[in-house]
């Protein structure tokens, strides 16, 4: 802003204290003339107010009056115009300026007003040009850290750095921050929680509240209607325009940048899933062949096979889940520093499923090496942990197999999946020793190759309506004299009962994988 000795120093003796000495250091924010008993509901405050003096040619009262008027509007400086309405600055003005602390400036008779406004926009404009040199220059500097390869960091750092203060940069999704001074992550916290209280992820708008007594201005980062991140400043000043312009600009820097993140993971995401689909159908040589060409590495020892119901995103959940797997499970190669959900390339979803192909071996922070090393037992039957997803996610269910070779992913994906199914919400425990009975294959052959009646989906109705002869009948459509003689005959090929309780939850399950 303008301040009155610039505006002074500008037109010289063409405006100068009335009492004589300095002109105040003191900024307003435009020029206004008015002849007006009361011109306060036309002003805002801080302006230098013109006038010829036909407001103050009056009584001492009248005077005082108009004086405390101009002060309540916090008026920054009253200028009087000699020559038109009065020859010399009266004593009353004079008194009720000094009394109200009112700066009060002479305008020589001969002067036009018009040079005070137009000494005004002059120093407006020069202002203004010199803070958009300084904002080019800045925002090309910003343009040119984007291009790096350690964008993010490169960014605050620059933004910090042009105003004088520290930036933050928190990612929606609760990952690593990135700061500048690197060494500021007392803060940290406290963004978080206001952050949160403010809400936000869901009102897409800036914010401002203070931290250690400094007034912090707090950006959402979004790419399209998703907030990928929160931009904050703690500049310790009053932020000019020329600033702010600045700050948007890193916002649309980090939203590009966040955009084409995003895409690529998308296409990362679209390829590892064609592979798992290949290593899920059986097709594992092919998916082998696939995989160097996708820039994927093909698991070259044990795997195992996770299987998660519910909606989850890696990115956002990853580590709770991680965290709920090392309890719920017992495999100790998961890890908090891990992260093989995030980084799991092997990931297909279908039927409301979803598949994560994981190394079996992999590393926990104290011990490279197998699962266990830190004490745990890969295969513990640990009680069952509830998870809910985290914040705004449905509950998450989850099964995690036994290591097995890569072949064998496909025999047992449609078992952990019709497990998971079975899981109450929230549920995520290991795949049990030996799940289903190794006559369970064969029997399900049997049902198939008989030719004269639908037997896999006579049984099937029959186990799910738990023996219930009506409603089976019904369901498939027959009588249920038909439906006896069905099973008879299923119980023949089975070499089994139907209505033992281990044999049907075996072959329920069974058919649930066919």
């Amino acid at each position: 802003m303008i301040s009155l000795a610039q505006l002074h120093s500008q037109l010289g003796s063409d405006l100068r204290p009335a009492a004589g000495g300095a002109v105040a250091v003191r900024q307003i924010s435009g020029v206004h003339i008015s002849e007006l008993d009361d011109p306060t509901p036309y002003l805002e405050g801080g302006e230098l107010l013109l006038t010829t003096g036909i407001p103050v040619s009056g009584g001492e009262a009248k005077v005082q009056a108009y004086v405390r008027r101009l002060v309540e509007r916090n008026i920054a400086a009253l200028g009087l115009g000699l020559g038109a309405g009065v020859d010399e600055v009266p004593p009353a003005l004079s008194a009720a300026c000094a009394s109200a602390g009112l700066e009060l400036l002479v305008v020589p008779d001969g002067t036009p007003f018009m040079n005070v406004s137009r000494a005004y926009w002059d120093l407006v404009g020069r202002e203004g040009q010199a803070d958009l040199t300084a904002s080019l220059g800045t925002q090309t500097a910003l343009a040119r850290a984007a291009t790096q390869a350690d964008a993010l960091p490169s960014v605050v750092k620059a933004l910090a750095q042009a105003l004088g203060g520290w930036v933050a940069y928190l990612p929606a999704d609760s990952g690593a921050e990135t700061l500048w001074p690197a060494d500021n992550h007392t803060i940290v916290e406290q963004l978080r929680r206001e952050t949160s209280r403010l809400d936000m992820a869901v009102t897409h708008s800036a914010s401002t509240f203070q931290i250690h007594g400094t007034d912090v201005v707090e950006y959402p980062v979004l790419v399209g209607r998703r907030t990928v991140g929160f931009l904050a400043i703690g500049a310790g000043r009053k932020l000019t325009r020329a600033d702010r312009q600045i700050i948007m600009t890193v916002c649309v820097l980090l939203s590009l940048k966040a955009a084409q993140q995003l895409e690529s993971d998308a296409t990362a995401a679209a390829l590892g899933s064609a592979v798992t689909k290949l290593f899920l159908t059986g097709h594992v040589d092919a998916g082998r062949a696939l995989a160097p060409d996708l820039g994927i590495v093909a698991p070259t020892g044990a795997v195992r096979l996770l299987v998660v119901r519910g909606e989850i995103d890696p990115a956002t959940v990853s580590g709770e889940l991680e965290s709920r797997l090392r309890a719920g499970t017992g495999w100790a190669g998961w890890t908090e520093a891990g992260g093989a959900l995030r980084s799991c390339r092997l990931r297909h979803v279908a039927g409301g499923l979803s598949y994560y192909v994981l190394d079996a071996e992999y590393p926990d922070a104290g011990t490279p090496g197998i699962p266990g090393s830190d004490g745990g037992s890969a295969g513990s039957t640990a009680q069952p942990e509830q998870y809910d997803g985290g914040a705004g996610n449905a509950a998450v269910t989850a099964v995690l197999s036994r290591p097995m070779p890569l072949e064998r992913v496909h025999e047992e994906a449609g078992q952990l999946a019709a497990t998971v199914r079975a899981l109450a919400a929230g549920q995520i425990v290991d795949a049990p020793e030996g799940a289903l009975d190794p006559r369970a294959q064969g029997w399900v052959a049997a049902l198939r190759g008989y030719q004269r009646a639908d037997l896999v989906g006579t049984v099937r109705a029959y186990l799910r309506h738990r023996g219930q002869w009506e409603g089976a009948a019904r369901e498939l459509g027959i009588h249920r004299n038909s439906l006896r003689h069905r099973m008879g005959i299923a119980a023949e090929l089975l070499q089994a009962d139907p209505d033992d309780p281990d044999v049907a939850a075996n072959l329920w399950l069974a058919l649930r994988w066919a």
